[in-house]
């Protein structure tokens, strides 16, 4: 008998939630897992990467492990291992010990969100499949917000142990009621064939080197260090002969990239990818900004990020009820428009922009973004059959997670980039040659005679305090132009929404 399709809602996003909050979780705790462990900055940071490299590597097996060992057997194994090593993680003894344990809750947790979205697929009908998805992206999309929150507050009142252990008593829920309400229809249940081990091998070396760059390559400065070309070589030849076996080799594709001669498919995976360059990109951008340039506290940047969280979670429901009901490429060229205007208003910022401004800003980015990732997921995946959807949403939420990764890189790397470039043009007229910053200098020395200082002492302090406010402009300016550049990137994809395919249900042809 087919279970409460509500129950079985909650039981699958309940690992899902788990596993997203514990991406982003871990940034806020660095500092005081490092000083607990003695470790230093390089060393703590790898008990974030190891875990995302992990994930990553694991995402688009999903489907292959779910088919050769039983897709229910298969979650209560990832859901107890994840809840294990997160019970070790909390008990790590020294830094090797956590980024060990880490990698083990990254290789577990990696199958559970496409396992709960092609179970979701699979259990509403697909005159519901809006829904569905809304339900999906409640998590996905509230989840790395709520994780530097929730990390932030643990780490605060408690200590950085309890950010895995309250995984717990979540996991041990999950997996009680996986057993009660989930059931495996006929094409899920284990079918034993023979193990693709080239196409496994080089997934996980491909997967695994292109993660590592991304996570690790704005630190190295990306192709000036050596290390990072090789890896970069190593993920591409990887990924390459990854191609060449599974589409003309292996018997039994350990990522079936068939799926791709599906248009929706394919065109919807190239959207989604920007459309999480926008997401994690500003989720990473707005605290840098608030905190940098705005002299906000880390709780008071949580408090301008979590209105958008909050408008996904009112937005999300209103979403899939428009995906029912009406073409749902509408819906979306709509919602790219809306959350364009949204990032676009961002870049219109500035050193004085006030709370409300920024707070208003950031919720109704929350709210469009519903609009775009709901009918994206549905005419994405919707034309998938049944029998092929744990293959389809493995490989969607690979590339799903690479874009966010690839989103950060890119961040982190323009942001930086640009603002050299401001402030090498706003240092042209830093000079005493230019009337206007002569004038600023003289005015500046002046006043700070007037407040006790010798001549000498004055002029240099009028010169550090011009030169300081220098690169706060270009800082601003910087920011500026990451915000429209994301703004800019949804509005090239925007044209790809003809290319989606609607698939009408007997309910609506009526």
């Amino acid at each position: 008998m087919q279970s409460n399709k509500w129950l079985v809602a909650v039981t699958v996003m309940l690992p899902t939630l788990m596993v997203i909050i514990d991406t982003s979780v871990v940034n806020v705790s660095l500092d005081h897992i490092r000083g607990s462990l003695s470790a230093g900055i390089d060393e703590a940071t790898w008990s974030i990467t190891s875990y995302l490299a992990a994930n990553a590597v694991m995402i688009p097996m999903t489907g292959w492990l779910s088919r050769y060992f039983g897709r229910k057997r298969y979650l209560h194994f990832s859901v107890g291992l994840f809840t294990l090593s997160s019970l070790l993680c909390g008990a790590a003894w020294n830094i090797e010990s956590l980024v060990f344990f880490r990698i083990v809750q990254g290789i577990a947790g990696g199958s559970l969100q496409p396992i709960s979205q092609s179970i979701l697929l699979e259990t509403f009908p697909p005159i519901q499949h809006g829904t569905a998805m809304a339900i999906y992206g409640a998590g996905v999309m509230v989840g790395p917000v709520i994780g530097p929150l929730l990390g932030g507050w643990i780490t605060d009142n408690w200590s950085w142990p309890w950010i895995f252990y309250i995984n717990i008593p979540m996991g041990i829920i999950a997996i009680f009621m996986s057993m009660v309400f989930i059931k495996d229809p006929h094409y899920m249940q284990a079918l034993k064939v023979k193990v693709d081990y080239w196409g496994l091998a080089f997934l996980a070396v491909g997967i695994g080197c292109l993660q590592m760059v991304l996570d690790r390559g704005e630190r190295y400065d990306w192709f000036a260090s050596d290390v990072m070309v090789w890896m970069m070589i190593i993920s591409a030849a990887a990924l390459a002969l990854f191609v060449i076996i599974e589409l003309f080799y292996a018997q039994h594709p350990i990522v079936d990239l068939r799926v791709f001669r599906s248009t929706s498919f394919t065109v919807g995976n190239v959207m989604m990818v920007v459309f999480f360059v926008n997401l994690f990109g500003s989720v990473v951008l707005l605290p840098l900004y608030l905190q940098t340039l705005m002299g906000y506290t880390a709780t008071l940047a949580g408090f301008v990020l979590g209105p958008g969280a909050f408008a996904s979670i009112i937005s999300m429901p209103l979403a899939g009820k428009l995906v029912n009901r009406m073409n749902p490429k509408i819906v979306l060229a709509a919602g790219i428009i809306a959350t364009a205007y949204a990032s676009y208003r961002m870049c219109l910022f500035d050193l004085h922009t006030d709370f409300v401004t920024v707070f208003w800003a950031r919720g109704l980015q929350g709210f469009t973004m519903s609009f775009v990732f709901i009918p994206l997921l549905t005419l994405t995946l919707s034309g998938i059959k049944k029998e092929n959807m744990a293959n389809a949403t493995s490989v969607f939420n690979s590339l799903r997670t690479l874009g966010g990764s690839f989103g950060v890189a890119f961040i982190a790397t323009m942001l930086s980039r640009r603002a050299q470039f401001h402030q090498s043009r706003l240092g042209e007229h830093f000079t005493l040659f230019d009337q206007f910053y002569s004038g600023t200098s003289d005015k500046l020395s002046g006043f700070l005679q007037g407040r006790g200082m010798d001549a000498f002492s004055s002029a240099k302090g009028s010169s550090t305090m011009i030169y300081g406010h220098l690169q706060k402009q270009a800082s601003m300016m910087a920011f500026s132009d990451i915000f429209f550049l994301l703004a800019f990137f949804l509005i090239v994809i925007l044209p790809l929404v003809f290319f989606l395919v609607r698939i009408r249900h007997k309910a609506e042809a009526r």
